[in-house]
This record gives structure tokens, C-alpha cells and sequence, in this order.
């Protein structure tokens, strides 16, 4: 077995800053039960069809402010936003650049929910940050792909190939998966969705990872062999999943796994409003928009 050398290139830090105070959400769950509280001094004889028809309007003049990625994750909410709209319920998108911002925003109240992660990524932050975000819904799946470098095919693999992959953990496993699943490396029988460098046991060709923050990807692509790069970083990029050399398997572990969801914090997971966004998001006219624009680069779960 050959030791495979990991590079770590430091990148340098993105500073975001977020301009503005976003409205928390006016229907989250605590204010319904408080609207509720005092809706209990109706007057007598009050029938259950009322009550039940007052209870559907809870969400109606709300505004929702929800932070996402660029690509796909903001285009589809300005799809979805007309739909609410005819709910009466006011969708407000802060567009962000990092996975870190999104998950503060929403612990810190700036943000009522986020789009723009997958539960591995979710779970690996609660445990680092301490932290409960919840998923409250699952919308859709971005193949990974392995993209053309400075090597134009597979087959050419040069021995000691340098192959750029996310450097966060959940992205890096799935990374190590797609290059095992092409035969470039073998991966420990138990590693699963939980794989580092240390569950490779065969590296045959002595490729060497070069770890970078996701977004950095495609434009290191002129300076690595190849490149396994997030779907949404590929569109951002201007690449296609059709240029991709190889892609993660529609029925594979990683399409089980990495959908991107809907988070927020556990006092606003039955909050009306973001219910109502999580229904659209996975209804027919979002699924249409998304199987017609992105051309099998995103694809939904639902």
C-alpha cells in the first residue's frame, strides 16, 4: 500500500458581512400558542369549524426571511416567492457565500430558517458548535462531480495526480467516495458517509488530495489534475454536470444522504409559515422548475 500525502493549502478567510436587521419570524410557533391563549376568550358558543378556520390563517401576513447559497438554492427560493405570495406570506432571501453564516443567522435570530446544507454538514456543526438546528424538510440532491483539470480524461490519471477536494469533513467523504467509486482509491469496508484520508487503504496511483474551501474549487482547476467539486460551486463556476468526467450514482449512499434541507431551530420547526415553505418547496411546480433549469445538476427528492 502506498501512503497517500495530503496537501493542505490554508485558503484565506471570507469575511461576510450581512447588512441590515432581518424580521424574526412573526408566526413562529411560541406566538401562535400565545395567539392562542388569548383567542380563548371568545366569546361562548364559538364552534370548532371557527376556531380550526382561524388556526389555518396563522400564517397569513407573515414575512420569513431565510438565508441561502447562490446557486441553485436562492434561484429556486425567487421561484417559490410568487407561490407564497398567493398564501400571504412574504418570503425575504439573504443571499450568503459560506456555510457558516447561515447556521449563526438562524441561531442568533437574524435568519428564520436557511437552504443551503445537508444533514451530515448540519449534524457535524451542532456537535462542533454545540448547537440543535433542526432539518424540517428535504427539497433537493446536487450530484458531485469530478471535473477536468489540467488531465482531459480519467484513463490518464498521471501516478501522483493532484486532485483538489472540499476541506470540510462531510464534503471530503463524500469526495473520497466518488473517487473510490471511480477505482482511484479503496476506502476502509466500515468508512461510509464518515470517511477521511485515514480510511484509505489502497492508493494505487499515490494521488494527492489538495484541500480547499469549496468555493475555491473550480477556479483551482488549472492548477490540479482534477477536481471533485459541490454541484452548486459547479454552476457557480459556469460548469455543467454534463462536463463532469464522472458522477456520483443516482442510488448510491451519497444521493441517500446529502439532499439539501430546510434548517431552523427547534421553537420554530412547527412554525406555520416555514411549514407552508417547506410544502411548496416540495411541491410539483418547484420539482418542474428544477428538473428544466439546472439539466440534471440538481435534482429533486420529492
Amino acid at each position: 500500500m502506498k501512503n497517500i500525502t495530503l496537501k493542505r493549502i490554508a485558503a484565506s478567510a471570507i469575511s461576510i458581512a450581512v447588512l441590515g436587521s432581518f424580521t424574526a419570524c412573526s408566526g413562529s410557533a411560541s406566538e401562535t400558542t400565545a395567539a392562542g391563549s388569548a383567542a380563548g376568550t371568545t366569546a361562548a358558543g364559538e364552534s370548532a369549524e371557527d376556531t380550526t378556520a382561524a388556526d389555518d390563517q396563522t400564517a397569513e401576513g407573515t414575512v420569513i426571511t431565510i438565508g441561502a447559497s447562490v446557486t441553485p438554492h436562492t434561484e429556486i427560493l425567487e421561484f417559490a416567492k410568487p407561490i407564497l405570495e398567493e398564501q400571504g406570506i412574504t418570503l425575504e432571501i439573504v443571499t450568503l457565500e459560506d456555510y457558516i453564516t447561515p447556521n449563526t443567522g438562524v441561531i442568533e435570530g437574524s435568519l428564520d430558517a436557511n437552504y443551503c446544507e445537508h444533514q451530515p454538514y448540519l449534524d457535524q456543526f451542532n456537535e462542533e458548535n454545540g448547537s440543535d438546528l433542526v432539518s424540517i424538510g428535504a427539497v433537493h440532491y446536487e450530484p458531485f462531480g469530478i471535473y477536468v483539470g489540467r488531465v482531459d480524461s480519467l484513463e490518464d490519471l498521471p501516478d501522483g495526480a493532484l486532485i483538489a477536494v472540499p476541506n470540510d469533513v462531510t464534503n471530503e467523504a463524500r469526495a473520497l467516495l466518488l473517487l473510490e467509486q471511480e477505482g482511484f482509491i479503496t476506502l476502509s469496508d466500515d468508512a461510509g458517509i464518515n470517511a477521511t484520508v485515514a480510511d484509505i487503504v489502497e492508493n494505487p496511483h499515490d494521488i494527492q488530495l489538495v484541500e480547499l474551501a469549496p468555493e475555491q474549487l473550480v477556479a483551482t482547476l488549472p492548477d490540479v489534475d482534477f477536481a471533485v467539486i459541490n454541484g452548486n460551486y459547479a454552476i457557480e463556476g459556469g460548469l455543467s454536470v454534463n462536463d463532469a468526467l464522472a458522477v456520483e450514482a443516482n442510488d448510491g449512499i451519497a444521493a441517500q444522504t446529502y439532499g439539501n434541507i430546510i434548517v431552523t431551530t427547534p421553537d420554530h420547526a412547527d412554525d406555520p409559515a416555514l411549514i407552508a415553505l417547506v410544502e411548496v418547496l416540495q411541491g410539483p411546480e418547484v420539482a418542474e422548475y428544477i428538473e428544466s433549469t439546472y439539466d440534471g445538476a440538481v435534482v429533486p427528492l420529492f
